[in-house]
Order: structure tokens, then C-alpha cells, then sequence
């Protein structure tokens, strides 16, 4: 059986993206499905992400198009071997800010994920899109993680080609706020179901809510909330 891939991504950094997806996974091990979450670093742990470790490291900070669409194919293939039912990804399908930050134009971006999509052929994939105002959700991230969080952002941004006029925050939600219309694009243009949650003022409980109630038809009766 083809598992169903949940794919859990954020429109900023703030917008409490990982704590939703170790909440989804929670609630559908719960029902007594096979679950596997993804956490947003596994990617450079998982055997079947490592060409995108290596790639990444090796002195580029980039990684092929290829690679990745390579890595997924991988991951799926392990994941129906094992008898998964579901596999909760955080900030992994379709991968939009690093090609965005390496460099690639939306149409770049469009291969890209028709590409996946290929890849992905028959697997039923559901992108969780959680999104809030860049600005609000950047000072949500900063209040949680501090201020060294914050220079290790801007860094990372200021350092890569496609986000090379970040300077600060304010102009790290600009960025942010540039990408949010291409990426709407690209999940319209995908043969994906997406579910949009707008956060607000939701907070993560409310946030998870919102969430489960609107994927329990989606993912199989045996999910709706009682």
C-alpha cells in the first residue's frame, strides 16, 4: 500500500510549522496507523537523503535538482517497504526556499516540481500550507529563539544568491513576502491537495485544530476527530 505523504511546510520562520508537524504525526499515530514524521533536520540523517548531505557539503551550500528529486523517490520507495500509512514531512515537499535562496527563477521552480510530481507519481500528497504575516511571524521566532537565532538567520539569507539583499529582519519579511505568491503558483500548478492555514492569531493548539479538522476527511474516516 502507497503511503500518504503529508507535507507540513511554512511561509516564514514564526508561523509554528514543526511543532503542527510533530502534532499531526501524533494524532495520526494515534488512530493506530504506521506514521512516519520527518523532522526538518533529517534530511541531512536519513540514508536515503544522503547524496543531499554530501552535495550540501560539499563546499556549494547547493544541491542538484536532481539530487533531490532522487532522495524523495528513495524515501518513498523505503517508506511503502516498511508498511507506512502516513509519512508527516516538515519543510520537505517541494523544497521552495532553497531553490529560491540557490539562486533558481520561478521557472526553474515550475521543472522543478513537475519533476517531483513525476517522481511522486501515484503517492496521494497533501501540502499543509501554514502561512502569516512575515513580519509578525519573524518576531514570533525571535522571541522564542532569541537573538543569536536571529543573526544566524540574516546570515544564512544574506549568504545565499537568491537572498542576497537580506539585511535585516525587515528585510528578511520582505523576502519572505515576495515568495509567498510564486509559492501559492507552484502548489496550484502541482497535482497535490493543499490546505491552507491561516494563522493570525491562532495559537499552536488552535493552529493544530484548524489543521486536523479540515485533513480528517482527506486522510480516511478512521482520522475524524471524535
Amino acid at each position: 500500500m502507497t503511503p500518504h505523504l503529508v507535507s507540513v511546510i511554512g511561509s516564514s520562520p514564526g508561523v509554528c510549522k514543526s511543532t503542527l508537524c510533530r502534532a499531526l504525526a501524533g494524532w495520526l499515530s494515534a488512530t493506530g496507523a504506521s506514521v512516519d514524521q520527518f523532522a526538518e533536520a533529517d534530511i541531512l540523517t536519513r540514508e536515503e537523503f544522503r547524496p543531499v548531505a554530501q552535495e550540501f557539503a560539499d563546499g556549494s551550500a547547493a544541491v542538484r535538482p536532481e539530487t533531490l528529486t532522487t532522495a524523495v523517490r528513495a524515501y518513498v520507495a523505503a517508506s511503502t517497504a516498511a508498511g507506512r500509512d502516513y509519512l508527516v514531512t516538515d519543510a520537505l515537499l517541494p523544497f521552495i526556499p532553497s531553490p529560491v535562496a540557490w539562486g533558481h527563477d520561478e521557472r526553474a521552480l515550475f521543472s522543478f516540481v513537475d519533476g517531483l510530481s513525476r517522481v511522486l507519481g501515484p503517492v496521494p500528497v497533501t501540502v499543509v500550507y501554514v502561512h502569516d504575516d512575515p513580519a509578525a511571524a519573524l518576531r514570533r521566532a525571535v522571541a522564542r529563539k532569541g537573538a543569536g537565532w536571529k543573526d544566524w538567520y540574516i546570515r544564512k539569507l544574506a549568504g545565499s544568491p537568491g537572498t542576497r539583499s537580506v539585511r535585516d529582519l525587515p528585510s528578511a519579511a520582505a523576502r519572505l513576502r515576495a515568495e509567498a505568491e510564486p509559492t501559492r503558483r507552484l502548489l496550484t500548478r502541482a497535482p497535490w491537495h493543499v490546505v491552507t492555514v491561516d494563522v493570525g492569531t491562532l495559537d499552536a493548539e488552535q493552529t493544530f485544530a484548524s489543521a486536523r479538522d479540515r485533513l480528517a476527511d482527506r486522510l480516511g474516516p478512521s482520522t475524524c476527530p471524535a
